[in-house]
């Protein structure tokens, strides 16, 4: 999932021109960008807008709304479009994951739905961030985490700088980790997609703290999600070299040895094992 696009779940327009951009993961948006008076008609509409959306082969994901009776209308309609999971917005904490993982297991029985959905918490507000290690632990539906950047900054009564989202997003993402889930998104707020040398740069920062992808609002974003959370041509040549002489180092039984003027020991070794099994899944690079 190194590249996951909003799309208004009640604009055609947009739901055409999705599969086309070469995004991992389409997610047709249920909640902010969808009017009150248009949810109705976005629900009816999912499963042929998911059938659109994935024409492509991207992950069909839905991004739900808040609340019991709204979530359940959109986790049913989700369901019957075969999403593969659902964003849960606004997910204040691990009580309320719990509410919506009864009402999808509800919907799923009743549909002889034969996977479970797929959970992505959104984090946003400030208690939501201070638990995040809980949320992220409490249900094994979960995927990943991420911060809503607006949502998160408008409930703390602060303006969505960089400056102002590092250090809950990290917060965020340490839980995560920490839970053995994926970690998406950018140390900036998506919002503002027109600066995409700041969004570049934004991804390989975000890629060197370990964060595995990361959403966007505007087609023009994926190509640099794509190629920033992917390894490079050079990183994969690095890693192959270093992981070769690992192997010649442990017939000496060498545990540490120097390699291209760097200490290299066992957490460095894996890390160049990693990244060689990211680059067997990144199509660029095959």
């Amino acid at each position: 999932m190194r590249s996951l696009l909003y799309v208004p779940a009640n604009s055609p327009r947009f739901i055409q021109k999705a599969p086309t951009v070469g995004a991992d993961v389409i997610i047709l948006d249920l909640e902010d960008s969808v009017p009150a008076t248009a949810k109705d008609a976005a629900r009816l509409a999912l499963s042929s807008s998911a059938e659109i959306a994935a024409t492509q082969g991207a992950k069909i994901f839905a991004r739900i709304n808040r609340g019991a009776v709204a979530a359940r209308a959109d986790i049913e309609a989700a369901c019957s479009a075969g999403a593969e999971g659902i964003l849960i917005a606004k997910c204040s904490g691990a009580e309320y994951l719990h509410e919506i993982e009864a009402i999808a297991a509800t919907v799923e029985a009743r549909a002889a739905r034969k996977s479970r959905l797929a959970f992505i918490p959104m984090i946003e507000d400030p208690g939501a961030v201070l638990e995040a290690r809980q949320i992220a632990a409490a249900s094994t539906r979960n995927i990943a985490l991420t911060v809503g950047s607006e949502d998160l900054a408008t409930s703390m009564g602060a303006r969505s700088t960089p400056e102002m989202l590092r250090f809950p997003k990290l917060l965020v993402h340490l839980a995560a980790k920490a839970e053995g889930l994926a970690s998406l998104g950018l140390l900036r707020s998506v919002a503002d997609y027109k600066d995409l040398a700041a969004i570049a740069q934004a991804v390989k920062e975000a890629r060197e703290h370990g964060f595995d992808g990361a959403s966007c609002v505007h087609p023009s974003v994926v190509r640099l999600l794509n190629e920033g959370f992917s390894p490079s041509k050079g990183e994969v040549a690095h890693a192959h070299a270093l992981v070769a002489e690992s192997e010649k180092h442990a017939l000496d039984g060498a545990g540490a040895f120097e390699f291209q003027g760097l200490m290299v020991d066992a957490p460095v070794i894996e890390r160049a094992r990693r990244l060689l099994r990211a680059s067997d899944k990144s199509p660029e690079l095959l």
